[in-house]
């Protein structure tokens, strides 16, 4: 399944996207998406290996929490 991260502060890596995500259980990730856009809300999309389930306890944990200065938008993609 796929997770989409928006709103990540600019210069964000995937090394500490990896990171953060690991303190919150998340540890099978696949590939890593840098979403720069315009540069304002910076996103990743990255590939997860967990179940429905699992995805929905890590997306409402994580969405609305603030790292790095930025409150993120944390949703599953079901695509």
């Amino acid at each position: 399944m796929k997770l989409w991260i928006g709103n990540i502060a600019p210069g964000t890596t995937e090394a500490e996207l990896r990171e953060f995500l690991a303190k919150y259980g998340v540890t099978e990730i696949g590939s890593v998406e840098l979403v720069e856009g315009d540069g304002s809300r910076p996103a990743a999309v990255l590939e997860i290996a967990a179940s429905p389930e699992a995805m929905n306890k890590v997306t409402q944990r994580l969405n609305g929490m603030y790292w790095k200065g930025r409150s993120l938008t944390v949703q599953a993609m079901t695509r």
